[in-house]
């Protein structure tokens, strides 16, 4: 098919009047002639790509950008994943895009010219906080199970606000949401996220806090790469949510924080369980504890049937009573006689033996009253008399064994086998 266009219709003043379509045409066909093929070499932003498999962008250097346009089948030859803040060469056409009347770059061939000067700040700046110990897992703090509030430090006029918003209200209506506002982007971004971040942990009005802002170029983001907003979040006493830009996004403020989402929307899932699967959790346990008590109540009704049917029939009750008495009573009586027949003949046993145990007894009795006899005998001081011995006493009745104990005069008496002797000491020697 060939495109048509329309001519321009020449006016009075010499200036041609153009249909916009024609002129769009005309100067595409200026940049194709004057700058195809063109080589460009600056850093990739807004990379996206879409369904169809084509990928757009933008290339920038320090004073000005220009739209791209990769189609799939370029985009099919690429041996690298592009990202936003990468340096790259690029080959492609000049043209103009019709149905916007902006200028793009139609890129034909891609390849890697060493990393764009923001990301290698943020590379480096990622490497310094990773030394510290500010990524450190041992660190995070596990978000509370049961919120009773949520804190969300966003712009007020972000789309992130109304996806939260609406995902909490979806999934935890009863939980309180505290809005601490604050720039997403720009210079002044950095300092009033960490203020909103150091007013929620003084308030203590929230236990976790959402830090979230929709998706954009690396420029965009950049305030999420503040060092002193990774201190701030590492400072925070409570818990940090970090849910910035899309799951393809990273940022100094996602190491840091104690949990990653990879989009606000998930950052809000992360943060409060859905009111549903507590509800399915209440009405489980409830089913369960109303089976329990029904068990149970069951096990009573039966145990009562059976106590109501043996009282329904007492003269059964009565009769077994009464047969285990007449057989307890059987036992203890034939018990008993035989009890009583063993100590009968154990009697009779004790009465034929008597006499002669007593007399065994009384003989032995004898014996050993005969042998103390002896004993006694042995040392009587009357054998010692009967040799010819006196006892001598004093006045007093003391025995005398020593000289030394009398004096010449002292009357002193001698006791014989057969009487006693009244004596005066006329003299006393020693030996």
């Amino acid at each position: 098919m060939v495109d048509t266009v329309a001519a321009p219709v020449s006016r009075g003043s010499n200036i041609k009047l153009w249909p916009v379509s024609s002129l769009l045409r005309a100067i595409a066909e200026s940049f194709e002639t004057r700058f195809s093929p063109v080589a460009v070499q600056g850093e990739i932003t807004g990379f996206s790509r879409a369904a169809s498999g084509h990928c757009y962008f933008s290339l920038k250097d320090e004073h000005g950008q220009i739209r791209c346009a990769m189609f799939r089948r370029a985009a099919c030859l690429l041996d690298f994943s592009p990202r936003d803040g990468q340096r790259v060469e690029l080959r492609g056409k000049l043209g103009v895009y019709d149905a916007r009347g902006e200028l793009q770059l139609v890129v034909e061939s891609l390849q890697q010219a060493g990393q764009g000067s923001l990301f290698e700040q943020f590379i480096r700046r990622k490497d310094a906080l990773e030394a510290e110990g500010l990524f450190d897992a041992g660190r995070k703090r596990a978000l509370p199970l049961m919120p009773k509030a949520i804190g969300v430090i966003t712009s007020l006029g972000a789309a992130a606000l109304h996806d939260v918003v609406t995902a909490l209200k979806r999934r935890a209506p009863h939980v309180p949401v505290v809005i601490y506002p604050a720039s997403v982007q720009g210079t002044q971004a950095a300092a009033e996220l960490r203020q909103a971040l150091v007013t929620a942990g003084r308030r203590n009005e929230v236990d976790v806090v959402l830090l979230v802002r929709g998706g954009g170029a690396i420029e965009d983001l950049w305030a999420f790469n503040d060092e002193q907003l990774a201190r701030a979040i590492v400072a925070s006493p409570l818990p940090v949510v970090s849910g910035v830009g899309h799951e393809t996004d990273f940022t100094i403020a996602d190491f840091c924080a104690d949990v990653r989402a990879p989009t606000p929307t998930a950052a809000a899932e992360l943060s409060a369980q859905s009111q549903d699967i507590w509800m399915g959790t209440l009405a489980d346990r409830f089913s369960r504890l109303q089976q329990g008590v029904d068990r149970q109540l069951q096990a009573k009704c039966q145990r009562f049937d059976l106590a109501a049917a043996r009282f329904g029939r007492p003269s059964h009750f009565v009769a077994r009573q009464q047969s285990r008495l007449t057989t307890r009573a059987k036992d203890l009586q034939y018990a008993s006689q035989a009890m009583l027949g063993r100590e009968h003949a154990h009697l009779e046993a004790l009465t034929a033996d008597f006499p002669k145990v007593l007399a065994s007894l009384v003989q032995q009795k004898k014996w050993q009253l005969a042998n103390a006899q002896v004993k006694l005998d042995s040392v009587s001081p009357a054998l010692v008399l009967k040799r010819g011995y006196a006892w001598l006493a004093n006045a007093g009745g003391h025995a005398i064994t020593s000289a030394g104990q009398t004096q010449t005069g002292q009357q002193v008496r001698a006791i014989l086998v057969d009487g006693e002797v009244d004596l005066s000491v006329t003299a006393s020697r020693l030996i």
